[in-house]
């Protein structure tokens, strides 16, 4: 006669005292989770919707709340960050000469006077004057320009990208850098971790560093650094500065559209710089080193001596502010500054972007745009890399085609430069999507230009791209099948990270 096991049998009171600690762990946790989204004091639907999913789904509900819910950038970052504020003082010190901060602001549109108030008191950043550049638009030419200012260099070279990609003309710009190194010229150059992953994995850091070139990921991404902070917080910025007398910025990756995403079906990536010389090149130094304290172990002292900074002389009549953004570096100044320039639009309205997401400010700022008479236009390309981000953004045009926004699908490739022009007056170029990653997570870059000198250069590039564009037609949006739209309204509920 075989034996059976005797079934565990879980007393009445056991089950009650389970049941009894597995509630009060959820109230904890749900009251640990709530403290902490109160007092951090998000949007109100985004506060709820987190407290929603933690009271209903506690499990999961904290592990995505730890994952993606706050800004986190880790205690040692947020340091470093913080004492940014007094290495700009030092950087302003020895690069910006006080006179530039003097615009003619009676040459400029009372909205523009505004928006150098705004980026002042929030950011602590003013307008400066005195200023030149050029937009390029071709990639080829963009980055044979960019080589020939690096052989050119004779103190100090600072790079910083989302994504370097080896191949092509690319690769022009690396050997001129290793040129520049073993020539004596000081270089550094920061690459993403994520965004460079690829790049990280070939042959070229260790050239680079072989070469000389001081070389180092932003923002390293990890399990360890999961613990301690958000790994999708990237640094998107592209800025390159030269003897501290020339700047890049502007959309363009260090790739070579020709040898880069090419198995992504959208086409070759279309992008826009601009080289400039002047006051502005004092605040993007001031960005690039900065970030690069953050990731490294040197002061700023050391930096300074290093790259034999000197005060900046005006060259030209450009007044431009420049604005970076990120977490805990700078709030939400970045937003603000779109909202200003969205805004202070009284005719023409023109705005450009690879990928478009954005919160409910920005689409009610447009829509109102629209709304009070402003000929409203939105670029953007009719197909994107991710099939996430294009679901996403499908549900947002339909609203605006309602209050007479012409959205134009670019169908040359895909459309990357972030710009956006005001009546021509005032002008908005730089590294920042219309989406809400890069104006909440991401740390960007933006110039805010005051002028129609350079209005009209980045509006005629604007209306290039509208001609190679197809205008979305109104009908035919809202005759899409409703498989589409239940799909497009479903993925813009995870727009916050996408």
């Amino acid at each position: 006669m075989s034996l059976s096991p005797r079934p565990q049998i879980i007393e009445p009171m056991e089950a009650a005292i389970y049941s009894w600690a597995a509630f009060v762990a959820h109230v904890t946790t749900f009251l640990i989770v709530a403290f902490r989204v109160i007092m951090r004091k998000p949007a109100v639907g985004v506060a709820l919707s987190w407290l929603l999913l933690v009271g209903v789904i506690p499990g999961v509900g904290v592990l995505f709340y730890l994952l993606v819910g706050e800004r986190r950038v880790g205690q040692r970052r947020a340091k470093r960050i913080a004492q940014l504020h007094t290495d700009y003082s030092l950087l302003a010190d020895r690069m910006v000469d006080p006179a530039m901060t003097n615009v003619d602001w009676s040459q400029h549109s009372q909205a523009a006077r505004g928006m150098d108030r705004l980026g002042h008191t929030m950011l602590g950043i003013p307008t400066v004057a005195g200023s030149s550049g050029q937009l390029y638009t071709d990639s080829a030419e963009i980055l044979k320009q960019m080589a020939a200012d690096i052989d050119a260099a004779e103190t100090s070279i600072l790079m910083e990208f989302y994504i370097w990609n080896a191949g092509g003309l690319a690769d022009d710009v690396t050997q001129a850098l290793i040129r520049a190194a073993q020539r004596g010229v000081v270089c550094r150059v920061l690459v993403d971790a994520v965004g460079g992953s690829r790049w990280w994995k070939s042959e070229q850091p260790a050239q680079l560093r072989e070469a000389g070139v001081k070389v180092l990921p932003a923002f390293p991404a990890g399990i360890w650094q999961v613990v301690f902070s958000r790994n999708d917080l990237r640094l998107h910025r592209k800025i390159v500065v030269i003897d501290g007398s020339l700047a890049w910025t502007g959309s363009m990756n260090l790739v070579d559209p020709r040898f880069f995403k090419q198995d992504a079906g959208v086409g070759e990536w279309v992008d826009a710089m601009v080289r400039g010389e002047g006051a502005a090149v004092a605040p993007l130094a001031m960005t690039v080193i900065g970030d690069w304290i953050v990731e490294s172990d040197e002061t700023i002292e050391q930096v300074m001596e290093s790259t034999e900074l000197s005060r900046i002389k005006p060259q030209g009549v450009a007044a431009v502010q420049v604005i970076p953004s990120g977490p805990v570096e700078t709030s939400d100044t970045l937003l603000q500054m779109l909202l200003a320039v969205i805004n202070s639009a009284q005719e023409e309205l023109v705005l450009t972007t690879p990928y478009f997401v954005p919160d409910e400010s920005l689409l009610r700022a447009i829509c109102g745009a629209a709304g009070r008479g402003v000929k409203v236009h939105l670029i953007i390309p009719e197909r994107v890399d991710s099939l996430l981000t294009r679901y996403a953004s499908r549900s947002y045009l339909e609203e605006l085609i309602d209050v007479g926004v012409q959205v134009h699908l670019f169908k040359q490739g895909l459309l990357h430069t972030k710009s956006v022009t005001a009546d021509r007056s005032i002008s908005m170029f730089g590294t920042v999507n219309l989406d809400m990653r890069s104006i909440w997570l991401n740390y960007e870059v933006s110039l805010f230009v005051y002028g129609k000198q350079f209005g009209e250069h980045l509006y005629n590039l604007q209306r290039q791209y509208m001609e190679q564009s197809d205008r979305l037609d109104p009908e035919t949006w809202a005759a899409r099948p409703m498989r589409e739209k239940l799909l497009e309204n479903t993925l813009r509920l995870m727009s916050p990270v996408l």
